[in-house]
């Protein structure tokens, strides 16, 4: 083994995967320096997952080689990558949602004693210090599928972290994480290097990756563009490589000043709901895009869900054009003359039929539109689809392939198009841009500002507050479940959303009207 392999915890070296005609790395070759962070940046769709799985031993490559640690690995399976000293926390995540976070931590590893018996007590004794030293204690005995997602993100990093590797994959980690998380999870990488760990940081969020990471390798439509140290190259550096073609302005232009809306079309009367919303009210005005604020858990989602029909409303009642509404489900809420989608947090699981075509996704809301008589007119239908696919910018191939074979970005545009096939004016939009490319984000923010040009009404929450200080018109922000702060275009900043999101007070701008 050479001193210059040594130094290298993983090397990569002209490695290849197609996917029938789909190249999905392309004679890729780069190397991570042993106890280095290092991230992995492109657009959904550049290779970056691909080459997770390689790594991960969930998929073999075609042609190539893997050395790690200086020593040539064949990563045959996920075992055998374990075996190599490497586990992943997945973005999509391995959790089994029936099964206990006591269980989940222990497959497929359980410790066993005399007969093979599961050594149950041993184990909870043994994971409760784990998440004592992480910093956080989840309820071992309740079901993964009850947690939020974010809690489910931990859990997945825990386990990866609790099977001791020497490289550890860190894929989108933060992308259901809010702040708080996200710093949590800094001082965790930063304690794992100064262990000696190496871990490779797959993200698209710069801050992060100039935060974590001392090197950086970029890659577009499957291929190596560079590989050099995060301080070496700017952010603009960056996006240019990572799309091939520089974004001069990432967010579009906002409307000039609040005399551009029109009047309210959907109206928040003192509504309590879910579990965390108390007594929040405001107006939502035609053409606006109006920002919810707030760090995990503070009720945002009680009201996205409560608008669409789907959580329990205690008390208060919703207004649509100004008139009292009834929306008690999403069949409510899809009705002519209300007109509202949603694009709920996790697109895989709530947003899409993954095993379905792009086509039938994008029209099942509506689907008796194009069935008069009974029959579903196909032609109606497509022309319907093909047309919320161009203006998302899907490719055409969507209307006959599966969801689950697109990109994370272009799984989203799919999940949005149906509202456009379904002729919505108002579009509730949760965390639309988690887990997406700086590419695909430039063009949900376009099609935002378009939608809201053209009469439509956008209510928008994002864990990335530079989003709701650049996109949006007004910011409601949400802290213990209330209202506390209504911030105007002329005063967004980063700071006047996280003071009241962290519970200070803001006098200046006084409660949401």
């Amino acid at each position: 083994m050479s001193s210059a392999a040594a130094t290298h915890a993983v090397s990569v070296k002209g490695m290849r995967k197609a996917f029938g005609p789909t190249v999905a790395v392309n004679d890729v070759s780069f190397d991570i320096k042993a106890g280095s962070v290092h991230a992995l940046l492109g657009e959904n769709g550049a290779g970056k997952s691909t080459l997770v799985k390689l790594l991960s031993g969930l998929t073999q490559p075609d042609s190539g080689s893997i050395t790690i640690f200086g020593r040539n690995a064949s990563l045959t399976s996920p075992r055998e990558a374990h075996a190599q000293g490497i586990q992943t926390a997945f973005q999509e995540m391995t959790l089994v949602h029936d099964l206990s976070v006591l269980d989940n931590m222990m497959l497929p590893y359980a410790p066993q004693g005399v007969g093979g018996l599961i050594r149950r007590k041993s184990a909870r004794m043994s994971l409760q210090k784990h998440f004592e030293r992480l910093g956080f204690a989840p309820d071992l005995d309740a079901e993964v599928g009850t947690l939020d997602l974010a809690l489910q993100q931990k859990i997945e990093i825990a386990r990866a972290i609790y099977r001791d590797p020497e490289i550890l994959l860190l894929d989108e980690p933060t992308s259901t994480l809010s702040g708080g998380d996200v710093d949590w999870l800094g001082g965790l990488i930063a304690g794992l290097k100064a262990e000696g760990k190496t871990i490779v940081f797959i993200s698209h969020r710069m801050r992060e990756v100039r935060a974590f990471c001392d090197t950086l390798t970029i890659l577009r439509n499957g291929q190596h563009i560079m590989t050099g140290a995060v301080n070496e190259i700017s952010d603009g550096d960056v996006i240019e490589k990572i799309v091939g073609r520089s974004i001069a302005q990432t967010f579009p232009q906002r409307p000039g000043n609040s005399s551009a809306f029109g009047d309210p079309v959907l109206s928040v009367r003192d509504l309590t709901a879910g579990t965390k919303l108390e007594g929040a009210s405001f107006d939502l005005r035609k053409g606006e895009i109006l920002g919810i604020a707030g760090l995990q858990g503070m009720g945002q989602l009680d009201l996205f869900l409560a608008c669409f029909g789907m959580a329990e409303v205690k008390s208060g009642h919703l207004l649509v054009d100004g008139q009292k509404a009834s929306i008690t489900s999403p069949v409510d809420a899809m009705r002519p003359n209300i007109s509202i989608g949603l694009v709920p947090e996790d697109r895989k699981t709530e947003g899409l039929f993954l095993k379905l075509n792009g086509k039938t996704n994008a029209s099942i809301p509506v689907i008796e539109r194009f069935a008069p008589h009974g029959l579903v007119q196909t032609r109606l239908e497509e022309a319907a689809v093909r047309q919320a696919f161009e203006t998302v910018e899907v490719d055409e191939r969507a209307l006959w392939t599966r969801a689950g074979s697109f990109s994370g970005g272009n799984q989203q545009k799919i999940s949005i198009s149906k509202w456009l096939v379904a002729q919505s004016r108002i579009l509730l939009l949760f965390d639309p841009t988690r887990g997406i490319d700086v590419g695909t984000k430039h063009e949900l923010y376009i099609m935002m500002r378009d939608f809201t040009n053209a009469g439509g009404s956008i209510l928008f929450h994002s864990t990335e507050v530079p989003e709701l200080v650049h996109l949006c018109d007004r910011v409601l922000v949400l802290y213990a479940g209330q209202m506390v702060a209504e911030i105007p275009a002329s005063d967004l900043s980063e700071g006047a959303i996280m003071r009241p999101a962290l519970g200070h007070t803001m006098a200046e701008h006084g409660a949401a009207a």
